[in-house]
């Protein structure tokens, strides 16, 4: 065990979970590698949980953090500010919902945990609908709306929750339908829930369940959804803490894979759009953003260095097309793990859309998932200088795959060569 190791089991809680049987320390890092304490370098395909978005790094971003922490560092949401004044505008833009308003914060989590207050208080309903298999951060009220059991630690809830069927398409009673009749089932549940409790504040989903291992339904579920939630008055909140910013290639969010009766009430977003600082956020239509009749104020959220950081990293990411180069280097990348898991007894399958992967491993003739096989993997992986991750649903049998989006075509070759052969040192 290294002396960084043991000191961190001391000060840390049991809870806090670390990768690797001999945890690694990353001291550096540039476009799409980093570097350890030993001065091993390794290929980055997590991305710091899917947060270093364009790249390690990224001289533009680096810049921007620097001129404005010459400048100024902090003075709080009660001061006008104009890096979070100009995000906004930007992320207004994009998001396409009319009228819409922003508030920043510094995480996913607390992102969600504002969307659920603002859904609740303008439904005057503290009843949430979610998925199975669902992540929504570590909060006490995301932890409530969580639907993955691995990581929600207690049963306590300021909320009451109902869980939905359709965010897991390959597995589950509905698994063996066609992609239509799936949501047509999933869509006579929601119903049926509905038919037996009382009105719901907001229904929140993830469009590509991240911690629940890369899954999502066909397209268009989230549409046939909002019918039925239109009817009832209940709001739908869209979780793109993972999906957003062009990660899946086709589209800029994910909701918009749904988009047939019009945006999302409420977008929550995070991870990528700060590359490595600490950016969260929450969009909604104005009468639901002001629908909250107290005073409230945020000490770090839009701080003028994380909002400089956005600024330069969305720039970035639009002026050198980081969502087309998302589509085509993960088309690639995803046809050929594809070719590879064809010769593979231990992959069930693999999936995803653009820059966004997921790969099942399966026990050897079975459909049962495994874990061990999982955690083999990634060890053998990092032996071979590549860094993913894994996730999932009941287990955590998925090995998930989501580098920056500057990645390129011959990154992503090497990336796959290496994950074959970890594949073949597994099992």
């Amino acid at each position: 065990m290294s002396s960084l190791h043991h000191r961190h089991l001391a000060v840390s809680p049991d809870w806090l979970a670390l990768y690797y049987r001999h945890p690694l320390e990353i001291t550096h890092g540039e476009g799409r590698h980093v570097w350890d304490a030993d001065g091993n370098r390794y290929l980055d395909f997590f991305g710091g949980i899917l947060t270093t978005m364009t790249a390690h790094a990224l001289p533009e971003v680096t810049k921007a953090v620097t001129e404005q922490a010459g400048r100024i560092i902090h003075s709080s949401t009660l001061y006008l500010n104009r890096p979070m004044v100009e995000l906004a505008e930007r992320v207004v833009s994009l998001s396409g919902i009319p009228d819409a308003r922003v508030f920043f914060t510094t995480s996913g989590t607390e992102a969600n945990d504002t969307a659920l207050l603002l859904a609740t208080a303008y439904r005057r309903s503290n009843q949430i609908l979610a998925m199975r298999n669902s992540y929504h951060g570590r909060s006490f009220s995301a932890v409530s709306i969580t639907g993955n059991h691995a990581w929600s630690p207690t049963a306590l809830s300021p909320l009451q929750t109902l869980y939905v069927h359709g965010g897991v398409r390959g597995r589950g009673p509905y698994a063996h339908l066609s992609d239509e009749e799936f949501i047509a089932a999933c869509v006579a549940d929601l119903e049926d829930l509905l038919g037996h409790t009382r009105d719901a504040a907001a229904l929140i989903a993830e469009p590509i369940q991240g911690v629940g291992g890369f899954t999502s339904p066909p397209d268009g579920l989230y549409a046939a959804f909002r019918e039925v939630l239109d009817r009832h008055g209940i709001l739908w909140i869209s979780d793109e803490v993972q999906t957003g910013w062009g990660r899946t290639g086709e589209h800029f969010w994910g909701w918009q894979a749904h988009a047939e009766k019009g945006p999302p009430d409420i977008v929550t977003f995070a991870k990528g759009i700060g590359n490595g600082m600490s950016i969260g956020g929450v969009i909604a239509r104005a009468d639901v953003m002001n629908c909250l009749d107290a005073n409230s104020i945020s000490t770090f959220g839009g701080s003028p260095v994380t909002m400089a950081a956005g600024l330069a990293n969305l720039s970035y990411l639009l002026e050198h097309d980081l969502q087309g180069n998302a589509r085509r280097v993960g088309g690639l990348l995803i046809e050929r793990l594809r070719a590879i898991a064809a010769g593979s007894e231990s992959v069930r399958e693999v999936r995803g859309r653009g820059l966004m992967i997921g790969v099942e491993l399966v026990k050897p003739g079975t459909d049962e998932a495994n874990p061990e096989a999982a955690s083999a993997v990634l060890e053998a992986a990092r032996e071979g200088g590549l860094l993913i991750g894994k996730g999932g649903g009941h287990n955590t049998s998925v090995l998930r795959i989501a580098p920056p989006l500057s990645l390129s075509i011959a990154e992503a070759e090497e990336g796959a060569a290496i994950l074959a052969d970890a594949l073949r040192a597994a099992g």
